[in-house]
């Protein structure tokens, strides 16, 4: 893995990459991309995902989207980002590393999703570890904690698979699908080892 930084200090790397992947917040040019991969996955993400708004595919809506994650990267509050296929620059989903507390937390909380054509095929896992270690290494973060649906088998294997601890039960967590669901809790610590993907 490299971690790529570019630009002013406040824009705390474009690129992270991985084995056959890469990942950098969003632009205007992937707004067709994204609009592509998010409407023909849209039954697949619904179950795991917060009730998205009428306007959710539209090039006004995706603007403002990219405004608040460059605010949110420049203010070190959260650090959104889309993964592309590096041989195609294919954009096939998301990874967040969000609420950021610094002073004694140090803290972050993962989300992501990945596009129907593209899950089930290892780049997650990449993505996430990419993602640890520009968050321990360059974000200087002590803890990751990440929060998916008890009957998300998927989810839980992905994150036990890259190294995440699975920590505890929160009850009515988060409104996922328009309805407040319990959670399954994890986390991962800068002094743990992630997790590489074992061979084949």
């Amino acid at each position: 893995m490299a971690l790529f930084r570019l630009g002013s200090s406040s824009e705390n790397a474009n690129f992270i990459r991985a084995e056959g992947i890469y990942l950098r917040p969003g632009e205007m040019r992937d707004f067709d991309q994204w609009r592509w991969v998010r409407e023909f996955s849209r039954d697949f993400l619904t179950p795991w995902e917060p009730t998205w708004a009428p306007d959710e595919l539209t090039r006004p809506a995706f603007r403002a989207r990219l405004r608040r994650h460059a605010d949110s990267i420049s203010k070190d509050e959260a650090y959104p980002f889309f993964i592309f296929r590096a041989r195609d620059d294919v954009l096939m989903g998301g990874l967040t590393l969000g609420q950021i507390h610094r002073g004694v937390a140090q803290c972050a909380t993962l989300g992501y999703w990945m596009g129907k054509p593209h899950a089930g095929k290892g780049h997650m896992a990449k993505a996430v570890r990419a993602a640890a270690g520009f968050a321990f290494d360059t974000l200087r973060l002590h803890r990751l904690e990440a929060a998916c649906l008890p009957h998300n088998e998927a989810s839980q294997r992905l994150l036990e698979g890259v190294g995440f601890q699975r920590e505890g039960y929160a009850r009515s967590y988060l409104r996922i699908n328009g309805v407040w669901q319990d959670h399954l809790l994890f986390s991962l610590l800068e002094n743990e080892p992630v997790r590489q993907s074992q061979p084949r």
